[in-house]
Order: structure tokens, then sequence, then C-alpha cells
């Protein structure tokens, strides 16, 4: 997955996070959850034009609004793309703690919370290459808004939700790195 060869048209753009979508974390049931929310259409792909941390603020500000402003099974999830900002991962980091500020600042900390992916996501105890840090590996960096309540219900659903990441890593250390460069052809 190399974004440096992609269109950056939002159409492409979102082609692409997609494409992730379905081979990675639902191909490898990296999130068990995905497969329903995305089969039913309730995920909303927004490609922010933001070119500072500011403008992306906003839009998150406006994403979390809308979001809250729709009924889950209409719109369960957001995806909000930002290719134009926070393209190095350790900015992105940071930025994270803005973000999560903004989603309470909204009064929204009790509704929302936010997953991470970036291209080149490092877990903090794993080296730049170590195939682990692939499960938050997407196109672009996207932040993925998602309702408290779905969390919830999905790990009401799934008791065992912990074992989650240790069965992703088991799953990437399998696949290896040819493997998942062969999910991309």
């Amino acid at each position: 997955m190399n974004t440096e060869s992609q269109p950056t048209e939002p159409v492409h753009i979102i082609d692409a996070t997609r494409t992730w979508l379905e081979r990675a974390v639902i191909g490898l049931n990296l999130c068990p959850f995905a497969k329903s929310v995305h089969v039913n259409q309730r995920i909303r792909y927004c490609v922010s034009g933001a070119q500072s941390t500011a403008e992306l603020l906003d839009d998150l500000a406006r994403e979390l609004q809308a979001l809250h402003a729709v009924a889950a099974d209409v719109c369960e999830t957001t995806l909000l793309i930002h290719p134009g900002v926070l393209t190095e991962f350790i900015e992105y980091s940071y930025f994270l703690r803005a973000a999560e500020a903004t989603v309470a600042t909204l009064g929204f900390a009790e509704e929302f919370q936010i997953a991470s992916f970036h291209p080149d996501y490092q877990f903090g105890d794993a080296g730049s290459d170590d195939i682990e840090n692939y499960t938050n590996r997407s196109p672009y960096p996207t932040l993925h808004l998602l309702r408290e309540a779905s969390i919830a219900r999905a790990v009401a659903a799934f008791p065992d939700a912990a074992v989650i990441y240790e069965k992703n890593i088991e799953t990437l250390r399998r696949l290896g790195h040819a493997g998942w460069q062969r999910l991309w052809l």
C-alpha cells in the first residue's frame, strides 16, 4: 500500500480507503465489527482538504456534529481521511491529544471516541518495520469516529474483545510483510 503514487482526488482517496477496509480490516478480520457496518453502508467517508491542523480540527468538529445529528442506523461511523496534513506519524500522534480535546470540548466525550490510522503507524513498543504496526496502517492518515454506544454493543456481543489485538498480531505475523504486500496486487 504505497500512497505516493496514488491519485489525490477525493474519489480515489475514498476508493483506496475502502479497498484497505475490505482487504485488510475486514478481509483479515482485524476488526470483527467492521463487516456489518460496511455491508449495511453505514460508514461515512469524508476526505478533508485541510492543510493545517487548525483546519483539520474544524473538519473534525463538523464531522462529530454531523455524526451526532444522524441516527446510528443511518450512519454508524465516520472515517475522516486527511491526506494533506499530518503525513508524518510523530506529528499525527501528537495531534491525537488535540483531537480528543475537541471531542471533549464539544461535549461528546461520552458519545464518541477516535481510533487512529496512519500509513506509518507505529506502536510505542514496536520497531518502525514491525508487522504488528500494520493493524493500524491505512493508505492515508485517518481519524475513525466511533460511537461509544456502538462499541458497547460490539463488546457485549464479543465478550473477549481484549483478545482481538493479540489475534491481530498473530494474524499479521503469520501473513508477514510479503503477504501484506500481496493484499494490494
